[in-house]
């Protein structure tokens, strides 16, 4: 429920906007030669923000004229009177800037308020510079020396700035959380976690079938498990992500993150399972001197076209690594098959290596960690997911199509062949 204040505010606000459409008056802005010359001596900016803060009183002028009357004149429809003037501010470019104001009095006693001033005065201005130069790292204790172009100038001190950043940033993560998806027509989705200080944090991805990029949810938890991934995906659907269309899945291999897609798209979910997480996994089992050896025979073994061919080199290795360590020829088994998914679509070689790995992502949390350099403490509550939904943010902004977009009308073709597959299959099972 809206306070008493906030409700004048926006009263104010309504009633300016009335005046202005229903009066349109002219204002006129008169500076001698000489002042202008003066103001110049610190630049064309100086002037022009000295300008602006004089434009600023005579537009709170015209409404005090237009509430109040002439000063000094009879008005018989007045409906407020002048009570003298106070020190307020303006917000101006992310800065509490010194304004003098005037004051109106209704008959009741309680003060009228004006709408000019009012929106001089909205903060969401100075939350939105402050989210914007902090991401791109600027930090608060620095601020304030780096922004101020008033003398007078206000509220960058590093409290003030701290504050306004995390009302913007909750905004911005509150936005990114609930924006709706269903009109979002999309061809893959990736899936990764990564360990960000003692978290990890779980991000979804989306692919659109033009090759655009989008952050479609994240979720904080303690571990990767099912049920924080779960979570993200019931989401995804609850905000109109239709998890029966035919879509291809990259994830990390993680199984909690298979069996929660499996349950939510089951038989409409290809997984393919990120080839770069199994080559890490692969060769961390080895020694020094055979890891490089091991590595290109796994690079090589994806870099195949045919997916028959991808699968006889892999065996190979596999042989191969069970006289060599039987480790990493466990760990090379283990979900060999999903890491194929795209050779067996028969997506051409652009596309492939896009779909292959979550590499989308990991870029997307490499600009995070630059995004977060800049933060020394970490505190609870919702300060990391803050930070991180705010350095997806700037990761989208900066997202490109993927490459081999224009190959995506065939990774459909496939999709909805091997899903219809899939059911012809099943329902011979059945029978």
């Amino acid at each position: 429920m809206k306070r008493r204040y906030q409700i004048d505010r926006q009263r104010a606000v309504q009633q300016f906007r009335q005046m202005v459409h229903e009066q349109n008056p002219d204002i006129q802005m008169i500076f001698p030669m000489a002042e202008v010359v003066g103001l110049l001596q610190e630049g064309v900016g100086h002037l022009l923000r000295e300008a602006g803060l004089a434009l600023m009183n005579l537009v709170m002028e015209e409404e005090v004229r237009s509430l109040a009357g002439e000063r000094h004149q009879q008005h018989p429809e007045r409906r407020v009177h002048r009570w003298g003037k106070e020190d307020g501010y303006c917000v101006v470019d992310g800065q509490k800037v010194p304004i003098r104001r005037t004051r109106l009095r209704r008959p009741d006693h309680r003060e009228q308020r004006l709408g000019s001033y009012e929106l001089f005065q909205r903060s969401g201005p100075l939350e939105q510079s402050v989210w914007d130069k902090m991401m791109r790292g600027l930090s608060t204790r620095n601020y304030g020396a780096v922004v101020k172009d008033f003398r007078e100038a206000y509220g960058v001190e590093k409290s003030a700035v701290s504050d306004s950043f995390i009302e913007a940033s909750r905004e911005k993560l509150q936005a990114l959380m609930e924006r709706p998806l269903g009109e979002l027509r999309l061809c893959a989705v990736l899936i990764d976690g990564t360990p960000f200080r003692d978290r990890q944090m779980i991000v979804a991805l989306g692919i659109s079938i033009d090759g655009r990029k989008t952050v479609l949810g994240l979720r904080e938890g303690a571990t990767e498990n099912a049920s924080v991934v779960g979570e993200l995906l019931g989401d995804l659907a609850a905000r109109g992500l239709d998890f029966s269309v035919p879509r291809l899945y990259v994830l990390d291999g993680g199984k909690a993150l298979q069996a929660a897609v499996r349950r939510h798209a089951g038989e409409a979910a290809l997984i393919q399972r990120c080839q770069v997480h199994k080559r890490r996994n692969v060769v961390d089992h080895l020694p020094e001197e055979h890891k490089s050896a091991v590595r290109k025979k796994i690079q090589n073994a994806y870099a195949m076209t045919e997916y028959a061919d991808a699968k006889r080199a892999l065996d190979r290795l596999h042989r191969e690594l069970m006289e060599l360590n039987p480790s990493a020829a466990r760990s090379l088994e283990e979900g060999m098959e999903e890491t194929l998914t795209v050779h067996r679509l028969r997506m051409p070689v652009q596309l492939r290596r896009t779909l292959a790995s979550t590499n989308v992502i990991e870029s997307a949390f490499s600009i995070v960690e630059t995004v977060c350099r800049n933060v020394k403490r970490w505190r609870a509550g919702d300060h990391i997911e803050r930070w991180v939904g705010s350095g997806l943010l700037v990761a989208e902004r900066q997202f490109r199509k993927v490459q081999g977009y224009r190959e995506i009308p065939s990774l459909l073709t496939a999709l909805a062949s091997m899903v219809s597959k899939k059911a012809v299959a099943a329902e011979v099972q059945v029978a």
